[in-house]
């Protein structure tokens, strides 16, 4: 059955422009023409994933992403007019996880869509990895066979991407990472999008796991660098 794309846009042109180059690559696509009707389709259809345009009538696409994230973690791919910056850091601060910058040529969006449905298939695929692959730090537990985090014995709930970039952190506790080495770890080697969304993530993980997201105990900044988690005697001796 083939994965089923939603493109929420104003633009007839731009609708039937990528409606026909997704459908040539096997997807099923849905078109809406404001927020409003985006939003009653993703609910009535649950899409596998969703363009969302910025600038629209009725409902415009930030507003709807905030909607749409506060409801479902369905992948979200903004797109965005060259000189948006503004509302793409925004949207990606309301729960988007990619962007594309219009005009865009269809193989780069095929890329991102392909890149977002692999990442949120990751997370329903069955775990894979040998028994007690079970990290342990402070109050939280990572379990990669079961594929949950668990602060004081409680799941935490994450999206893909947090849990990916989590993931990635707390089996590395204690390494040092750059910017780029988390960014090709959790959004692939090559990724061209704002590498802003690093931090975002790295902001929402806080305010999910952290007693006090200001003061961190568990995702340390290193200053110049990027970021480390910490390891499990740092927690105990702090």
């Amino acid at each position: 059955m083939p994965q089923t794309i939603l493109i929420v846009e104003d633009d007839e042109l731009i609708v039937s422009s990528v409606r026909y180059g997704l459908e040539r690559e096997g997807y099923r696509v849905l078109a809406a023409y404001n927020g409003e009707e985006g939003l009653a389709m993703a609910r009535a259809a649950k899409p596998d994933l969703v363009l969302l345009d910025v600038m629209m009538p009725v409902m415009d696409g930030l507003q709807c992403v905030r909607t749409l994230r506060a409801e479902s973690a369905v992948p979200v791919i903004m797109l965005t007019a060259r000189g948006e910056e503004v509302d793409r850091v925004l949207g990606l601060e309301l729960g988007a996880d990619d962007y594309v910058v219009k005009p865009f040529g269809m193989r780069e969006l095929v890329a991102r869509i392909r890149a977002q449905l692999r990442r949120a298939e990751m997370q329903t695929r069955p775990p894979t990895t040998p028994d007690n692959a079970v990290v342990r730090i402070g109050r939280l537990t990572f379990d990669r066979n079961r594929h949950v985090v668990s602060k004081d014995d409680r799941p935490v709930d994450l999206r893909p991407k947090e849990y990916d970039l989590l993931a990635v952190l707390m089996t590395h506790a204690g390494h040092a990472f750059e910017r780029g080495e988390l960014l090709d770890a959790v959004w692939g080697v090559g990724w061209i999008g704002d590498p802003r969304t690093l931090d975002v993530h790295i902001r929402w993980l806080r305010q999910k796991i952290e007693d006090d997201p200001a003061t961190p105990r568990y995702i340390l900044t290193v200053r110049g660098l990027g970021y480390r988690f910490v390891q499990a005697e740092e927690v105990e001796t702090t």
